[in-house]
């Protein structure tokens, strides 16, 4: 995300203590975000957003570097051989693509806000990038795996689906809360370390590091292919749940026609 141009840290302000500040203007994290995107990237994300903020760099910067990571990592799964050694460079492209994916937003933050163009780019690339990564996958199983059943090559297009709807999904939820129902007061409801575990099967950095077993590649595909049908049953349960809300919208602030 971007932001207005604002002035970058003061010279008596250290580098944690511009961490310190972040942290106490955090975003509070979603009710049932997943453990890893909650206890590691947000985190680590912070650190790099930190040191971003100190450098003078601007969202949109951060969320360049961002895609520069995410986009060599799927680029090097759609056409290097399958190895430990290639699971582990995707792996580690990804997560720390995946780290300054939420360090942009957190620049923004320490900047004073973001703007709607960088809202809007950090939105595009995450679109990119969560399509592409599964047809990478899918590209790389129909190379170089040895499928018996050539039907479990529906499991990447399937995943490429679920995680395509997801994000819109989610997106549009926010679109249509803030348009229906822009006076609501905020969810109480509170984030719990058994919901974030829960989540875990759905979290990005989860499937990040599953590529780190492309060294096995029936191991790899197995694990994958419990991944996708975890995100499947969440997305099926979700988009009940999400209906449900958004029909409990109608009447709140909504324009008849």
């Amino acid at each position: 995300m971007t932001s207005t141009p604002a002035p970058t840290a003061q010279p008596t302000e250290g580098y944690f203590d511009t961490v310190r500040r972040l942290s106490s203007a955090q975003k509070v994290a979603t009710r049932g975000a997943p453990a890893y995107s909650v206890y590691v990237n947000r985190r680590v994300g912070r650190y790099i957003a930190a040191g971003a903020y100190r450098k003078g760099l601007s969202p949109n910067n951060v969320t360049a570097i961002s895609a520069g990571f995410t986009f060599c990592a799927i680029g090097l799964l759609a056409i290097g051989e399958p190895s430990w050694l290639l699971g582990i460079t995707v792996w580690l492209l990804l997560a720390v693509g995946y780290a300054f994916d939420s360090a942009d937003g957190q620049v923004a933050r320490l900047r004073g806000g973001g703007s709607a163009s960088g809202e809007w780019l950090d939105h595009v690339i995450d679109a990119i990038k969560i399509s592409t990564l599964h047809l990478a996958v899918l590209i790389t199983a129909f190379t170089h795996f040895a499928f018996t059943d050539p039907a479990l090559l529906l499991v990447p297009i399937g995943f490429t689906a679920v995680a395509a709807v997801s994000f819109f999904a989610m997106i549009l939820n926010d679109l249509l809360k803030a348009k229906h129902a822009p006076l609501a007061p905020p969810s109480t409801a509170r984030r719990t370390v058994l919901r974030s575990l829960l989540g875990v099967p759905t979290d990005y950095g989860v499937l990040c590091l599953a590529f780190v077993l492309l060294g096995a590649p029936p191991l790899f595909f197995g694990v994958y292919a419990v991944l996708f049908v975890a995100n499947a049953l969440y997305l099926a349960l979700a988009l009940a749940k999400w209906f449900r809300d958004m029909t409990a919208l109608g009447g709140v602030g909504a324009t008849q026609p």
